[in-house]
């Protein structure tokens, strides 16, 4: 027996307006679902509510929806939450269940949304003090249900299919995470206004190294940012990267490619190097951006013991 849940957002997305969503969730029965709060068993709507986009207007691009990581709940794991796997299977053997049920909700054009999924839950990891990191907290307000695979888990298989379906690397993920019990701060991640300067210091605190920077950062060649074909994970951010379209005066589309955390990469020694070595070497991006991404899942994660 399943429960039809319903999530709508309101209206159509253009410059300040509110996003226009609609998604049919297939829920699993009562006895399925756990709230921490009460620890009960409960099936729970989805409440609708009002995400507004940022402007297409270059100077208000980096303003945020009030809530970045509800947004990136809604337009990208709600996909996967019609679809559940058997509550008794074994981690191990789940992994390849997993990535084909993935592969069956999740077409190219939503595989930027569920990449960027990744990031905005395990790049909360501090190293200083092993806080935050991938631990499913992303989708803490929509319950979860009592599973044999983790919330984290599913998004750690959810980024690196998404990576494989547009012809990027095959990324191998290990699974045995524990969820969060509560949401992560909203404060963790790096805002998309920093210069080259901020986003090393911020990524040195999670643990990362400028090559990793950088590397994690061609993420963007998929999606729409502006980097070459949106449904091809290539080298094709770091050549254009090179190429400054955003410093055109006679074509208002080029000006607003990228971010201005992407446009800071081309502006430092430090990441410059990088991004013309992955610019030629197409091969070395994807061995680079492997190592960085599985780094990323597994910082801060807590794994579940035998």
């Amino acid at each position: 027996m399943t429960t039809t849940t319903t999530a709508s957002l309101f209206s159509r997305c253009h410059s300040s307006s509110s996003l226009n969503f609609k998604c049919e969730l297939e829920s699993p029965a009562k006895t399925r679902l756990f709230s921490p709060a009460t620890g009960r068993h409960v099936v729970r709507s989805l409440k609708a509510c009002r995400i507004r986009c940022s402007s297409s207007d270059p100077s208000s691009r980096h303003v945020f929806v009030s809530s970045r990581r509800q947004m990136a709940v809604l337009l990208s794991t709600v996909q996967l939450l019609s679809h559940w796997l058997p509550p008794d299977g074994k981690a191990a053997d789940m992994y390849p269940l997993m990535k084909d049920e993935i592969r069956r909700v999740v077409t190219k054009g939503k595989a930027a949304g569920v990449l960027r999924l990744v990031f905005h839950d395990a790049g909360t990891f501090e190293l200083d003090d092993n806080t935050g990191g991938i631990n499913g907290s992303i989708v803490y307000e929509l319950e979860r249900p009592e599973n044999a695979v983790s919330w984290a888990d599913m998004i750690a298989v959810g980024g690196s299919e998404a990576v494989s379906m547009c012809g990027g690397p095959t990324i191998p993920v290990v699974l045995g995470r524990l969820d969060s019990m509560q949401p992560d701060p909203e404060d963790k991640l790096p805002p998309e206004s920093l210069n080259a300067s901020g986003l090393k210091e911020c990524f040195q605190r999670k643990g990362f190294s400028t090559q990793e920077l950088v590397a994690l950062s061609g993420a963007h060649t998929i999606g729409s940012k502006g980097f070459g074909d949106p449904f091809t994970f290539d080298n094709a951010y770091y050549k254009i990267l090179l190429e400054k379209p955003w410093r055109s005066t006679t074509s208002k589309m080029t000006s607003m490619v990228g971010l201005p955390s992407d446009h800071a990469l081309v502006e430092d020694d430090e990441c410059l190097r990088w991004v013309k070595e992955y610019a030629e070497d197409q091969d070395k991006f994807f061995r680079d951006f492997t190592n960085a991404y599985i780094k990323l899942v597994n910082s801060g994660a807590k794994w579940k013991t035998l």
